[in-house]
C-alpha cells in the first residue's frame, strides 16, 4: 500500500444541537480503495460532503500528502486533487450528453480571443467514456439529459470523473439505480483508477459491491468511526454486525 494521501483528523458536525459526526478520524492511502459503509443516518454523506467542500466541519482538521489544508468550497477539494460523484449525479438536465462530461472546462480550438468548442473531440471522447462505464446502449453525445435514465445519468457522471482524474475519487453511492452491466461497468473502472494510480472512497450500501473491490472498509454507526479493517480480515456478516450494532445469535434458545 501507499503512502498517506488523506488524513480527517476528529472530524465534528453539528447541526444545531444534533451532532451527525462525532470526533472521526479516517485515512485514505495512495493506490488505495477505501469503502465507506453504515446505515442510513450513520454520516457517510456528511463526512464526504465537507471533504469535498459542500459542507464545512464543525471542528476537526484534513491533511492532503500530509500538508494541512482548509477546504471551504468544492472548487477548494477540486484543486486539491478531489473529484467527487454524488448520488445525484450533479448533472444540468438541459444540456447534451457532451456539455455536461466536460462542464466548466470545456476544450477549444483555435486563438484565444477567437477559440470555439472543440465538439469533435467532445463527441469522441464522450464515445470512449461511455463505454468505458459499461453504457451499450448508443447515446448520442448531443442527446439532452433529459432524455436518459437515471441509470445512464449516473454513468454519465461516473465517465465525467473518469476524464479528469484526480488523486482522490469520492463515489457516493455510485451503484445506484444501476442495473448489472453498468454497475459492473463502475466497479471495473474503481479498478481501473487505481491501476492507474489513484484513490477512491466508494460510498455505498451494497457490502456484495463493496467485497468485491475495496482493499480496506470503513463503518460508521451513528457519527462514529467503528470499524476500520482491511477487506481481507473480515467478513460480510462481520461488516453488516459492525454496521447495525447488532449480534445474532446462531443458537437460539
Amino acid at each position: 500500500m501507499g503512502t498517506e494521501l488523506v488524513r480527517m483528523e476528529n472530524i465534528v458536525k453539528a447541526f444545531g444541537p444534533v451532532r451527525a459526526l462525532q470526533g472521526v478520524t479516517m485515512t485514505v492511502n495512495e493506490k488505495e480503495i477505501v469503502g465507506l459503509v453504515g446505515d442510513n443516518g450513520a454520516g457517510k454523506s456528511t463526512l464526504m460532503k465537507i471533504l469535498s467542500g459542500s459542507y464545512t466541519a464543525t471542528s476537526g482538521e484534513i491533511y492532503i500528502k500530509g500538508k494541512h489544508v482548509t477546504i471551504k468550497n468544492t472548487r477548494d477539494a477540486i484543486n486539491l486533487g478531489i473529484e467527487t460523484i454524488h448520488q445525484d449525479s450533479a448533472l444540468v438536465p438541459q444540456l447534451s450528453v457532451a456539455r455536461n462530461l466536460f462542464l466548466g472546462r470545456e476544450p477549444t480550438r483555435g486563438w484565444i480571443f477567437m477559440s470555439h468548442l472543440d465538439r469533435n473531440f467532445m463527441r469522441t471522447e464522450s464515445r470512449r467514456l461511455l463505454r468505458r462505464v459499461g453504457i451499450e446502449k448508443n447515446i448520442d453525445s448531443d442527446t439532452l439529459i433529459t432524455a436518459l435514465s437515471g441509470g445512464e445519468r449516473q454513468s454519465i457522471a461516473i465517465a465525467r470523473a473518469m476524464f479528469f482524474e484526480a488523486d482522490l475519487l469520492i463515489l457516493d453511492e455510485p451503484t445506484n439505480n444501476l442495473g448489472i452491466t453498468e454497475s459492473q461497468g463502475v466497479l471495473r473502472f474503481i479498478r481501473e483508477a487505481r491501476e492507474a494510480g489513484h484513490s477512491s472512497i466508494f460510498v455505498t450500501h451494497n457490502i456484495h459491491h463493496v467485497f468485491q473491490i475495496v482493499d480496506r472498509i470503513l463503518v460508521l454507526r451513528r457519527g462514529f468511526l467503528v470499524q476500520d479493517i482491511r477487506r481481507d480480515e473480515t467478513t460480510v456478516e462481520e461488516i453488516e454486525t459492525a454496521i447495525t450494532g447488532m449480534v445474532t445469535s446462531k443458537n437460539p434458545a
